[in-house]
């Protein structure tokens, strides 16, 4: 009788053994196609995200082109993938591949919440687009030159050659101060004068020299209003529009300071320096009398 048993089971293994080979040898084909498939896709996501990059690149800034043929491709690769895993297993239906995407995305999102996050606000800005790579911008307290905007983050080179990495929800979830967006931006500066010279005469001479100025817009036109009266001078404001980017603006505000300066020499109008008022103490009376002897911290010594 055992040996009968040992029998029986030997051929339900030889069996089993057998059934899967078969198995295996009917799916040979199916495994095929499905990799005939996957190269297939492969290729067509490859044109697709060529194609789209040509055809947006005539009208669409470069980092929509780049993130937006990426998800092209990405969505042509995963059809690719359902398609192969349904011709591999002809039991699975794509409804039920569909359904089973589903949880899995939902589960991934809750994982990836954060990456997920920063995608889908760079794909907002960049239809959005409230700036473009090459544009200056402030956000987050950083100010720089715009790189590029990736799926995930935004890249910013500050003026003094450091990259700087913003995710893209903080980004768009903050204020941003976009310097480039129009041509032209206003720089102000404040000349102090005596209140002995007549402000009406200073402001006259201050806009001659600030249209003398190389890069000083002729329109809108300079001005110079008197904003306030110091301690020690009458404070006027230089007002002029010049070139929107950080470099040219500062060579023209230095350009427009150095006329300012000169004319108002010539003018004879002065700009004089603080007047500090010293109050005197008796152990500073003391101390230039040499009446007595003064501590360290400026009392008398008894």
């Amino acid at each position: 009788m055992p040996l009968i048993a040992d029998l029986r089971t030997a051929d339900e293994v030889s069996d089993s053994a057998t059934d899967l080979l078969d198995s295996l040898l009917r799916a040979v084909p199916r495994v095929g196609v499905a990799l005939v498939v996957l190269l297939l896709a492969w290729l067509l996501a490859r044109g697709v995200r060529w194609v789209l990059r040509r055809w947006l690149a005539r009208k669409q800034t470069p980092s929509f082109t780049t993130v937006m043929s990426k998800i092209a491709g990405w969505l042509v690769s995963t059809v690719g993938v359902l398609a192969a895993v349904t011709i591999v297993f002809p039991s699975v239906k794509p409804v039920d591949l569909l359904a089973g995407l589903g949880f899995f995305s939902l589960a991934v999102g809750f994982a990836f919440q954060d990456i997920l996050e920063n995608t889908l606000s760079g794909v907002l800005m960049l239809f959005r687009q409230p700036f473009a790579a090459g544009d200056q911008i402030e956000v987050q307290g950083q100010t720089g030159t715009v790189q590029a905007i990736t799926i995930r983050e935004t890249r910013l080179k500050t003026f003094d050659g450091q990259l700087i990495l913003i995710p893209n929800r903080d980004v768009y979830k903050s204020a941003i101060r976009v310097q480039t967006h129009f041509e032209q931006r206003r720089v102000s500066f404040v000349v102090g004068i005596a209140y002995e010279n007549d402000p009406a005469e200073a402001a006259d001479v201050i806009v001659a020299a600030l249209r003398e100025a190389d890069g000083v817009a002729t329109d809108p036109a300079p001005e110079a209003l008197v904003a306030d009266l110091g301690v020690s001078t009458i404070n006027l404001s230089a007002r002029f529009w010049c070139d929107a980017r950080q470099h040219e603006s500062l060579l023209v505000t230095h350009h427009a300071i150095d006329h300012v300066k000169k004319a108002l020499d010539e003018a004879g109008i002065e700009m004089p320096a603080d007047i500090v008022a010293l109050q005197a103490t008796p152990s500073f009376r003391a101390a230039v009398q040499g009446d007595a002897d003064v501590t360290p911290g400026g009392s008398v010594k008894s």
